[in-house]
Order: C-alpha cells, then sequence, then structure tokens
C-alpha cells in the first residue's frame, strides 16, 4: 500500500478548504496532489483507475479537501472530470465550488431530476460536478441502488476520470457500499489525530468488501526545513 504525504505550512492551512491547487498551482501541496494523481494513474497496470473513492475512518480528516483538489489536479492535466459528492449525510463538496445543493444526486437517485440536469460546470476547465444534493431518509439504500450503479456506468463512458467523495468508513457503511462499485479506494488519515488501530479497522472494513485499496494519504504533516528548501529550489 502506498503512502501520500501532504505536508501543510501555516500559509497552506489558510487555504485548506479552498481548492489549493487551482488558486496556488506551484504551492508544494498542489505538488503534492498531482504526485497522487500519478500515483493512481499507475497504481494498476492491466486495468485503468476511471473511478476512485476517497474516504477516512473518521470526520474531518481531509477527504473532501482532498476529493476537490485531486479533481482539479487530473483536469489540469486535460481530462474531462466529474466530482461526485456521495456523503449524503454531510455534504460539502457544493462549497468548494461556490455552488447551491437544492438540486444534486438525491434528485437523481429518488427519480426527481434526470441526470443532465444536476451535472454542474466549474470554473476550473475540464471539471464537472454532481453535488449531494436535499440529505435523504435513506442514504445507504440510495448509494446500494441499482440506478447508482447504472449512474456511474453511464458518467463512466461521458468522463475520462470520476472522484467520489463519501462519509468516513467507520461512521456508516455508505463507503463500503460505494467501494464496490469503484476501480479503487484511497483512505485520506490525518497525522496525530487518528489512532493506528482506529485506521486499520477502516482499511479492514474495506478489505471485507473486496475493495481496491490504492493507497494512503497521509495528512497534515509538518514540513521540515529540508522540505522547504528542496521545495522552493524544484519550484524554481
Amino acid at each position: 500500500m502506498r503512502t501520500l504525504t501532504n505536508k501543510t505550512s501555516k500559509a497552506d492551512k489558510a487555504v485548506s478548504h479552498q481548492l489549493i491547487t487551482d488558486i496556488r498551482p506551484k504551492s508544494q501541496v498542489s505538488e503534492a496532489y498531482r504526485t497522487l494523481r500519478t500515483n493512481i494513474q499507475f497504481s494498476s497496470i492491466d486495468h485503468m483507475m476511471k473511478t476512485v473513492l476517497i474516504t477516512s475512518a473518521q470526520p474531518a480528516e481531509g477527504k473532501s479537501t482532498t476529493a476537490a483538489n485531486l479533481s482539479v489536479a487530473y483536469a489540469q492535466e486535460g481530462k474531462k472530470v466529474l466530482l461526485i459528492d456521495a456523503d449524503l449525510r454531510k455534504p460539502t463538496i457544493h462549497h468548494y465550488f461556490a455552488k447551491s445543493n437544492r438540486y444534486g444526486l438525491t434528485s437523481t437517485l429518488a427519480n426527481q431530476t434526470e441526470i443532465e440536469e444536476v451535472i454542474f460546470k466549474t470554473t476550473v476547465e475540464n471539471l464537472f460536478i454532481i453535488t449531494s444534493g436535499p440529505i435523504p431518509p435513506n442514504p445507504s439504500e440510495l448509494l446500494m441502488s441499482q440506478k447508482m450503479t447504472a449512474l456511474l456506468a453511464d458518467m463512466a463512458t461521458q468522463f475520462d476520470m470520476i472522484i467520489i467523495d463519501s462519509p468516513p468508513t467507520l461512521a456508516v457503511a455508505d463507503a463500503q457500499i460505494l467501494a464496490t462499485k469503484c476501480d479503487g479506494v484511497v483512505m485520506v488519515i490525518s497525522e496525530g489525530k487518528v489512532k493506528r488501530d482506529v485506521a486499520r479497522k477502516a482499511i479492514e472494513n474495506l478489505e471485507r468488501v473486496q475493495a481496491k485499496i490504492l493507497g494512503v494519504v497521509l495528512n497534515n504533516k509538518r514540513h521540515k526545513k529540508s522540505d522547504v528548501s528542496y521545495n522552493y529550489y524544484y519550484g524554481q
């Protein structure tokens, strides 16, 4: 299992809830997202990774930030990217792109709107999003439905890459359900916040449904002086 470390400085933390890959593309964190993109691309030789789930063990570990910025990194490469907010319990993706969440994924799964009506273009070239939509009383059932499976299959014919943001793995079963519908899973872990046994349990939950775990993003790791010097030299 591969590990990618997102090392943050105070300046990076100030924009941690923004699209740093878009507003600061030469930053060290943006480079880390591009490295993650490359690692995913080379994670399987025989099978192309087209639908990737982003999750975490617990809330507030940075999974949504990772999903949003990874999507931008793919779009910057020239790929047509779809970011889906499948966290139907505490959605946040619409905030990153300043979009309304009145209609979205749940609206389509509940047969209230057509899928074309909830695919929104963003200010980032090549990047489109489907927000979560209204929070439903039965999130797991909607995500488990054949309509969700068909939706992903349909989107895979229209987009080069699909990134899915899901709820934390240990909170509810949603991530495990979605993992069975995706080509691979990336686990986001916040350094110093999640204990080793908790992270291991989250991974075991995914392995139980035979999810293909591509690797772990180690988030909020502190800078070392050598890292800063290298980043400055490389950026030049």
